[in-house]
């Protein structure tokens, strides 16, 4: 999928810096206007060629103010995508950005810093784009012009290629201009323009051209139509155009070569499918409750209606045990369906969470109905495993883990697995399918949960080849990409690439050998070497796309097969990857771009931009920016923006106070994680930010100093910490505000069954923040924790870690870490302690993982232990009354930081008064810990 999403925002520089002695004022609010800044073009340009797709985004923008502004120019671009350029051009100079080595990029950056020179580092994870973004200062009266590209291979999904393009530049632009022109050679047998730049009143400005085999789509509003659009105005267009089409397949495939490189695409139509045996393996534990096993329950009963007669199926459910519902495995006859779904509706969230024991089961199902013959011999066998959490019963030990599964597939059968939510260690799930030929994939914890697992579940629902095997019939053929799959399934695409290096050749030809249902299939093609000049569609083509989709290709594959092969051979790969990378100027998990901005009429540090990885420690990305400079500190004065739920200090991360804001992983909606959360507010302060890069977890041993953040006397509002708590039904969650004081202890979670209970204390010092949290297994085992340490007191004796050195083991009792989390599990009650690094504090935010609720659970988070249920009555979109536990309640919009998850994510909610819906607010607060 292809997206791109244009933001430019205005940060306000004080127009007379003050001396040192000149102490600072508040902001009294006088705001330049929004024609200051006017981003006067606007365009995105895609050419894909041969599926593979060159977007090139310009942004056009003049400062028209009578004094210097700073423009952020913002982009959200595909996970898949990899950055080849960017630009940008001011004063007539054009600044280029660089490609480098991630170390030493690293290192440029620190040094900049360490010399009091303004540098920045920016990069994100979310559900389907990252981000790009960097600033300049504009002179007055002056201009601006910054330039992004990147690339990617469309991958075809549900017979269908896709590129996706997001417009939201915050105003109405009076050149803008949408182009994606399409090129191929196979010739083009669909296109359909959708989105919601495509509905209503802006239906008659996209056009459309079809011929054989080009295709352009062309969307210029003039600034009048751009505001028509539903909540448009003045604030232009915001909406999405979707370009979805496929090529015509009169040929199993299509083979190209230009300038030495050539690439094979594969995607025979085949009438007859070959059945399938597919395990669900789904997670049951604790952390599952609420909304995520209500959608997985609903996704469940969807596919159970989708799985065809020819196919067999088994179910498992688990927590700390497996229960299995049938021995063997099942045809998908409709008495056997209709019990599944009884069974699907029975599983409930309880206990702790055995991965390694539900995996293995479930590959002995598959190898037991191979072996027993009671499914056909030639069937795709399929494992599918559904799980929001680490491994807490059981085989804890993850390399374990991955080996007992390979050994019980031992290549027979095919992992997927999903992941979902941000709880799960995404890094072990990818390298647990990859080993055992599948693949890994996110399940976002939207209200649109159960259409991403019903839509991967189409993704893989009908094989129709086996043991597919891409060969080349020359000697000259090398560098080849993946060249065998396990199965091709209906909808998707397989694609090889690589290099010919006989100059002397005047056609390639390949085969491909697979297994169908009944036979061994061959499907032979040949292609033309073409001459030095490539196809003559110059208007569609942008140069040497074969060459650039093999490399790109080839990083992509290698990255993947780092996290499989052995230390050895790990550094053999990534110098590979590496090298290609700075080669073809990809910014990739190996490598950053440089760019060198102006700033006042001289060059500053380095702005470095970062390609993140799925499953990143947040740290590496949330890096420090500075605003400094090397003849002393700069400070930079900013008003504190407003939203719709007042001043950011009231609800969001202190990271949001920062003169230019970094991107945290994991950016979207709620996570209904079946726990409550909190958020620390912070008062409405001027900062004056002093930074540099910032390691974690121990402040003892920096090698940099930490944040200092001098704050400006003002009156201070009382501290508070909201709290999140998630609904069974709505997709919003509810949210209060729980007044506290430094040095107060509020009781979050309290088992009266076990004497399981869960203790927060608020910092003398930090603002709202937990710095201590103490965990009371029984009134003889206490668990307390901070950010630098961890004691236990049992019985008589007392043990103190420091925090990355905890590990404990009785017959009762587990304490153990890894990276910011602290596990304890008793029984089969599991509590974390996540460990969150702001700009200049640490805070501490617990949660319950896994247990087994009574009806006198209580506490702060344990009264909501199923969730809540609440109903709007009168809504607009920022206030509503809300009726919940007998009370109507006024409530607000607001927007706060999720800090059960190390993701942090921002989530959308409704703000009550906690009067309303604590039984009792003054009940869980006492004097200490």
């Amino acid at each position: 999928m292809l997206c791109a999403t244009l933001c430019v925002l205005l940060l306000i520089w004080a127009p007379v810096a003050p001396g040192p002695s000149t102490p600072w004022k508040r902001d009294t609010g006088q705001q330049s206007s929004s024609s200051d800044v006017d981003i006067y073009s606007f365009h995105i340009d895609s050419r894909v060629s041969s599926r593979y797709a060159h977007t090139v985004i310009t942004s056009r923008v003049a400062n028209r103010a009578d004094q210097s502004r700073e423009v952020l120019f913002e982009v959200e671009l595909p996970k898949n995508a990899f950055i080849s350029n960017f630009s940008m051009t001011v004063g007539g100079k054009t600044y280029v950005g660089e490609v480098k080595e991630k170390e030493v990029a690293r290192q440029q950056y620190d040094k900049a810093v360490s010399r009091g020179e303004t540098a920045g580092l920016v990069s994100t994870v979310g559900r389907t784009m990252e981000e790009f973004k960097t600033s300049v200062t504009v002179a007055a009266h002056s201009k601006v012009t910054f330039e992004l590209t990147y690339e990617e291979l469309l991958k075809r999904r549900h017979g269908q290629y896709e590129l996706l393009v997001k417009a939201r530049p915050k105003q109405v632009v009076s050149n803008f201009t949408i182009s994606v022109r399409i090129y191929e050679p196979q010739g083009i047998s669909s296109l359909e323009a959708q989105g919601a730049l495509t509905t209503n009143e802006l239906s008659s400005v996209v056009q459309t051209t079809l011929t054989e085999k080009t295709a352009h789509v062309l969307f210029s509003p003039s600034e009048e139509q751009q505001r028509l659009c539903k909540d448009c105005g003045d604030r232009g267009l915001s909406g999405d155009l979707i370009i979805k089409y496929d090529v015509s397949r009169e040929l199993p495939g299509e083979l190209q070569v230009v300038n030495g490189y050539f690439v094979h695409y594969f995607a025979p139509t085949i009438d007859l499918r070959i059945p399938k045996s597919v395990v669900f393996v789904i997670d049951r534990s604790g952390s599952m409750s609420g909304s995520k096993i209500i959608q997985t329950h609903e996704a469940l009963l969807q596919i159970l209606g989708d799985i065809n007669e020819q196919d067999h199926f088994g179910l498992i459910s688990f927590d700390s045990s497996v229960s299995l519902w049938k021995e063997t495995l099942v045809k998908a006859s409709p008495g056997n369906l209709e019990e599944a779904r009884a069974f699907v509706k029975s599983i409930t969230a309880r206990g702790a969470t055995d991965i390694n024991e539900a995996v293995m089961q479930g590959a002995q199902l598959l190898s037991r109905a191979r072996e027993d013959k009671s499914i056909p011999e030639f069937s795709a066998s399929i494992l599918i495993l559904l799980t929001d959490g680490d491994p807490t019963s059981g085989v804890t030990n993850l390399d374990q883990i991955q080996a007992n599964v390979r050994q019980a597939i031992q290549k027979k059968h095919t992992l997927y697995c999903l992941g979902f939510g941000f709880d799960v260690n995404y890094k072990f799930l990818e390298k647990m399918a990859l080993e055992n030929g599948g693949v890994a994939r996110r399940i976002y914890t939207h209200s649109d949960a159960a259409l991403q697992l019903k839509g991967f579940y189409e993704e893989v629902a009908t094989p129709l080849l086996l043991e597919v095997e891409v060969l080349f019939l020359h000697q000259g053929v090398a560098n080849l990409t993946r060249s065998s799959f396990s199965q091709y399934y209906n909808g998707s695409e397989i694609v090889v690439a690589g290099r010919l290096l006989d100059n002397s050749l005047d056609t390639l030809v390949s085969e491909v050998q697979a297994q169908s249902s009944n036979a061994k299939e061959m499907f032979r093609l040949e292609a033309p070497v073409a001459p030095e000049t490539g196809f003559q569609d110059e208007q569609y083509i942008f140069g040497q796309y074969i060459e650039r989709l093999w490399a790109y290709l080839t990083v992509q594959q290698l990255l993947e097969r780092e996290l499989l092969v052995s230390d050895q051979e790990k550094a053999q790969v990534r110098g590979r990857a590496l090298e290609l990378s700075i080669q073809y100027n990809f910014v990739t998990p190996l490598t950053s771009m440089v760019v060198t901005k102006p700033e006042d009429g001289q060059s500053s540090g380095p702005q470095v931009a970062e390609k993140p990885k799925e499953e990143q420690d947040l740290e590496e990305t949330n890096r420090d920016m500075s605003f400094t400079k090397s003849s002393g500190h700069r400070r930079f004065h900013h008003r504190m923006p407003q939203g719709p739920q007042g001043p950011l200090g009231s609800g969001s991360d202190t990271g949001s106070k920062r003169a230019v804001r970094k991107k945290l992983a994991g950016r979207g909606g709620h996570s209904n994680t079946g726990y409550v959360r909190a958020n620390f507010p912070l008062p409405d302060s001027e900062y004056h930010l002093y930074s540099g890069p910032r390691p974690f977890p121990d402040p003892r041993i920096l090698d940099h100093p930490p944040v200092l953040a001098t704050v400006v006397p003002s009156p201070e509002p009382p501290l508070s910490v909201r709290f999140l708590v998630p609904s069974k039904v709505q997709v919003l969650p509810l949210c209060f505000d729980m007044p506290v004081s430094p040095g107060q202890t509020l009781l979050l979670f309290q088992e009266p069954t076990t004497g399981l209970a869960i203790f927060a204390e608020v910092g003398a010092q930090s603002r709202g923040s937990f710095s201590r949290i103490k965990i009371q297994i029984s009134p003889s085992v206490v668990i307390r924790a901070s950010a630098l340490e961890v004691t236990l007191l049992h019985t008589a004796t007392v043990q103190t870690w420091p925090w990355p050195d905890v590990s404990y083991t009785s017959d009762s009792l587990s304490v153990s870490v890894a990276g910011r989390v602290l596990t304890v599990t008793t029984g089969d009650s599991s509590v974390e302690v996540l460990v969150h690094q702001l700009q200049s504090r640490t805070h501490l935010w617990a949660r319950v993982k896994d247990h087994a609720y009574s009806s006198g659970t209580g506490g702060l988070i344990g009264q909501f232990q199923d969730n809540i249920s609440y109903e709007v009555k009168d809504s607009s979109s920022r206030s509503a009354r809300i009726e919940v536990r007998g009370n109507v309640l006024d409530a607000t919009s607001a927007r706060s930081v999720d800090y059960s998850t190390l993701s942090r994510q921002k989530v959308d909610c409704w703000l009550v008064p906690p009067t309303g819906l604590l039984r009792d607010p003054a009940a869980y607060v006492s004097a200490s810990l």
